[in-house]
């Protein structure tokens, strides 16, 4: 009988354990560096659906085998007509559902038109044994608070939870999320489960992490964890809060340590300084992230004056130190470049 009942105790401090470690709590995800594919190097907010399947097709074929798995989109896949004048305008024009939340634009994604959102692309770089990211803003959509829509499972209005006097300085399209709020945590709950339809893989989350909006990190990170798909969070812009490393690691796997990283030598040497300052907090789930790299045709659709069309400035031994000390440093590795234009000298530095 003890022995039935010692037996029945490890099973289910076995099962504890599983649960633990292989749940929706996120504990088993990015345990090594994630690789893969960004659009904004060379697309900005202007990529388009066939830009991303050219590139997941190129990572597919050519990558896939060596690691490299998660294709990104980047930055304002939800609006369209922007440029470098009028991005920084409040309340600019953005599609949203019927419950406030960011959705594609029909324009740039075609296949997301008549409420399928980015499913249809997902089941795309899916069907190539890769996964899908998504980059979103902190906050909630302007839009959403001039139709005052409801939160999703609740009776709280957009209005309830906003924080007018918590905005992006660079991106006038939302405003932060009150989470002292009724409905503020529930807002960030219906975020994840559109994108669980979706099926997403992986969060670029920006405006989060310089400043640093613990409340909101939390809050994101909490929905993800109690939702049922292992999701990638990765928290921007650079550099990230270094006071508390215990914070951004326990709930995002890579937070960046450095602004927008470019094809300059003075970056790439302020770079050894960062990483050596974030060497520390590296671990299993938890990376620090020196950002996208650069490589190969780079701005290719621009209307920003010092992001003009171009390979990479880089030379060779600047490539070669880059891709170095990412490797050395176990950063997150994102390509920046355009994967179909890659040349052979550029496509063997990965």
């Amino acid at each position: 009988m003890k022995f039935r009942q010692s037996l029945l105790f490890f099973v289910i401090c076995l099962l504890s354990v599983t649960c633990t470690s292989h749940g929706n709590n996120n504990a088993d995800i990015a345990l090594t560096p994630p690789m893969g594919w960004n659009s904004y190097d060379c697309f900005g907010h202007l990529a388009t659906e066939a830009d991303i399947k050219a590139n997941a097709d190129y990572l597919a074929t050519h990558l896939k085998e060596y690691g490299w798995e998660y294709v990104v989109v980047d930055y304002l896949w939800y609006a369209e007509g922007l440029t470098s004048e009028n991005i920084r305008f409040e309340n600019p024009p953005q599609h949203i559902d019927e419950y406030g939340r960011l959705i594609p634009s029909p324009t740039l994604h075609p296949s997301s038109a008549n409420g399928k959102g980015f499913k249809p692309l997902a089941d795309y770089i899916h069907s190539k044994g890769l996964k899908f990211g998504i980059h979103i803003m902190r906050g909630i959509p302007y839009q959403a608070i001039e139709k005052n829509t409801f939160v999703k499972g609740t009776s709280i209005r957009a209005s309830e939870i906003a924080n007018f006097s918590d905005t992006c300085s660079w991106y006038q399209g939302l405003c932060g999320v009150d989470m002292t709020k009724p409905g503020a945590q529930d807002y960030y709950n219906s975020l994840i489960e559109l994108y669980q339809e979706w099926e997403v893989d992986f969060i670029k989350a920006d405006d989060m992490a310089s400043p640093y909006h613990a409340d909101e990190i939390e809050a994101l990170s909490h929905a993800i964890k109690q939702s049922k798909r292992p999701i990638v969070l990765s928290l921007s812009p650079g550099p990230a809060f270094i006071g508390n490393p215990r914070h951004v690691s326990t709930h995002a796997q890579m937070w960046r340590i450095s602004g927008d990283f470019w094809d300059q030598w003075s970056k790439l040497r302020h770079q050894f300084d960062l990483c050596r300052m974030w060497a520390p907090f590296i671990g299993s789930g938890h990376w620090p992230d020196a950002d996208m790299l650069p490589i190969g045709q780079l701005s290719i659709r621009t209307d920003i004056p010092e992001l003009t069309p171009r390979r990479s400035r880089f030379t060779p031994d600047e490539l070669k130190t880059m891709m170095t000390l990412w490797c050395m440093f176990r950063s997150p590795l994102m390509i920046g470049g355009n994967l179909p234009d890659m040349t052979p000298e550029e496509l063997s530095l990965l």
